[in-house]
């Protein structure tokens, strides 16, 4: 009698600590039931079962672009001299005993041959002028080497003897983007009259040194800026954009990963290793479902997610009126029993920092339970044994 009561006993308080079994996370069921039932302890999330209809949403979510942001035709050098370029001035003339023939008065002020004068390289000043011997100060900066070289040969008329000028900007300031980040040749890059693209300049700058789908481009021209990856550059023309002078263009790399946890077959953050990667991809990195543990009707996917896109999935979600600000959690699910199920997965894309949680089956949680009413009962079954023994030795 003594013996029942104590089994009893055993049996409760194993009961009683049901809820305390060992678990690498939530059940599938308590997922389901809390996305309507939320404790108020508990961050709210919404739940969204996975289907057509809600692929056909995500594929449409609104993705950064280049080519919408800044033009097709928006970039390149116009070839205007800036402030702050080198200019180089040479001058020639008709005839031998002129203005800047070899014998004249500018003596070492300028550079003379028999019929030519260089004059030395100067910056372009703030005002936006260079100065030029006997025809003064000349507006520069916002005009092309051919309309100073006008106004240079026609202050020069009457005081050399038919003049002809070259103007020459040799260091270009204002024609240049700015490439930044991990390349071998980052800096200023001068743009060519014909025009440039993002790649051109990036080629300039030493190209990037790791997976073009880990690195990143990002644009600012004035309040304007834009970021995309470096393998959408390169896989859609479109984003290869003109760029255009004054462009700071910075190169990051940032590797996508996910996180798997659950009945996996690893617990650990995983690199995507491409550019793009699908649910079942994601699980197949991750090691699969596990057959002893897994319950193949509760993955989830769980996502800080865009506050419009939400909106679009779930009109009357009752977390957009909430202060979750931009993104508010939510939960994928994903049934694999399902015949459809696998389709489902190869078509709905991770996102980097998404968390992929496989439920433990039901009967794995029973098997935990007898387990511990094993070790429970075993010691008392013995000590029943033992004394049972010794009664009977008596």
């Amino acid at each position: 009698m003594q013996l029942r009561i104590a089994v009893l006993l055993t049996v409760s308080l194993a009961l009683g600590s049901c809820s305390a079994l060992p678990s690498e996370g939530p059940s599938a069921s308590s997922i389901r039931s809390d996305s309507e039932n939320p404790s108020p302890r508990a961050l709210a999330y919404e739940l969204m079962p996975l289907s057509p209809d809600i692929l056909a949403i995500l594929s449409t979510r609104d993705s950064d672009d280049l080519g919408s942001t800044f033009g097709k035709n928006a970039g390149g050098s116009v070839g205007l001299i800036g402030v702050g370029d080198v200019v180089s001035v040479t001058i020639w003339e008709a005839g031998s005993g002129g203005l800047f023939a070899s014998s004249s008065p500018l003596g070492g002020a300028v550079a003379t041959g028999a019929n030519s004068a260089q004059i030395p390289q100067q910056i372009v000043n703030s005002d936006g002028t260079i100065v030029v011997p006997y025809a003064g100060q000349i507006r520069a900066a916002g005009r092309t080497p051919q309309a100073v070289k006008a106004d240079i040969e026609n202050a020069l008329i009457g005081k050399a003897i038919e003049p002809q000028v070259l103007v020459t900007v040799t260091t270009s300031v204002a024609n240049t983007v700015t490439v930044t980040g991990p390349l071998p040749q980052g800096g200023r890059i001068p743009l060519t009259p014909r025009g440039d693209h993002l790649l051109d300049v990036i080629a300039l700058a030493g190209g990037v040194q790791f997976p073009a789908y880990e690195a990143y481009v990002t644009v600012n021209r004035g309040n304007r800026v834009g970021k995309v990856s470096l393998q959408k550059v390169i896989n859609n023309p479109s984003e290869n954009i003109s760029v255009a002078a004054g462009d700071v263009i910075t190169i990051s790399r940032e590797p996508k990963s996910f996180t798997s946890f659950g009945a996996t077959g690893g617990h650990s953050q995983i690199d995507f290793g491409q550019m793009d990667l699908n649910l079942s991809q994601a699980l197949a990195k991750a090691g699969g479902l596990s057959d002893a543990r897994a319950d193949p009707a509760g993955v989830f996917v769980y996502r800080m997610e865009d506050r419009n896109v939400v909106a679009r999935l779930n009109p009357q979600s009752k977390l957009l009126s909430t202060g979750f600000g931009s993104r508010i959690p939510v939960i994928y699910e994903l049934d694999l029993r399902s015949p459809s199920g696998l389709f489902l997965a190869q078509n709905f894309e991770v996102a980097s920092g998404d968390a992929i949680y496989v439920a433990n089956a039901r009967l794995t949680e029973l098997q935990k339970f007898l387990a511990l009413i094993g070790t429970v009962i075993s010691p008392v079954s013995s000590v029943a044994t033992t004394s049972r023994a010794i009664s009977t030795m008596n």
